[in-house]
């Protein structure tokens, strides 16, 4: 599909109200869940092995609530580039961002750990909310469809975030730091690294987990505040967002310490909230490679 097309279709579909595109959601559930059962087998597996204490019955109720979600979420993405400042400050509360810009006015950058939870997408509104004097930027992965790309670029961007390529992050990172300017930068950290990258393996929902420690290593180099953004929903196309602080002092703590700490606190809100976790995604992968030589340092 080529890119105008595309761009038209998402136009379309963010002019739509809210309670249509929740209607189209009930038939998308129904779609994924029972005609195409995308990736059902990964989301029991998931599930079954994350929460070995419940029950069939159990695992059943979280599976379904997580696909009617995920229907949401498809649905709700397309309403961000469309949605006022002001409507979207309604749909996406920040709690605790004064905080957070305290320190950006101090001069001091910040580092916000995200994981695939909840509505991540909305996050992007932040800069709504922030400093004004910070650059407000996210780290992203590059589509390999091109015109999907430049579409998913353009809606991140509706609210003020800047879109960073994840393979540009430090040569990003380190043009702001030699102009001193401030920044506040997003990173999904929860991404399941590819074999040649393991270097640390964490327990994350009773597996062995190789987790991606480049976010930590970016945070202390960079003397960056490191931040958790926990989201809650509240209500169907509502939600808040809390800023949550990590350590007050990153630099001082083991390397991996701040890796642990983001995925103790990932872990507890999908414990809370299980469906609101991407359960399609086979996070657990690599489990099987043997600990890394270098796997003491970053």
């Amino acid at each position: 599909m080529s890119y105008h097309l595309l761009r038209f279709f998402f136009r379309i579909m963010s002019r739509l109200p809210f309670s249509v595109l929740y209607a189209l959601s009930g038939v998308m559930y129904l779609l994924l869940y029972y005609v195409i059962r995308y990736r059902r087998k990964i989301v029991r597996k998931n599930l079954t092995e994350s929460f070995p204490e419940k029950n069939s019955n159990e695992i059943l109720g979280i599976e379904k609530k997580f696909y009617r979600y995920f229907a949401d979420n498809i649905a709700e993405s397309f309403k961000m580039s469309a949605m006022s400042p002001e409507e979207m400050g309604r749909r996406m509360r920040f709690t605790n961002v004064e905080s957070v810009n305290t320190v950006l006015r101090q001069g001091t950058s910040v580092a916000l750990y995200l994981g695939h939870y909840g509505n991540w997408e909305w996050v992007s509104s932040m800069p709504l909310h922030l400093e004004k004097s910070a650059i407000a930027a996210q780290i992203y992965h590059k589509l390999r469809n091109k015109a999907m790309d430049r579409i998913m670029l353009e809606h991140r961007g509706s609210h003020g975030a800047i879109n960073v390529d994840m393979y540009k992050t430090a040569r990003y990172i380190t043009e702001l730091s030699a102009r001193h300017q401030t920044s506040i930068i997003g990173f999904i950290a929860d991404q399941s690294p590819k074999k040649r990258e393991v270097r640390h393996f964490l327990q994350f929902l009773h597996h062995k987990t190789p987790v991606l420690t480049g976010t930590e290593k970016i945070t202390k180099h960079y003397g960056f505040d490191p931040w958790f953004v926990r989201i809650r929903k509240v209500g169907r196309g509502y939600y808040e967002a809390e800023f949550i602080h990590m350590h007050d002092n990153p630099k001082s703590v083991h390397d991996f310490g701040l890796t642990q700490i983001y995925y103790e606190m990932l872990e507890q809100a999908i414990r809370e909230t299980p469906e609101l976790y991407l359960w399609t995604h086979n996070r657990f992968k690599h489990a099987e490679l043997s600990e890394p030589t270098n796997a003491n340092t970053l």
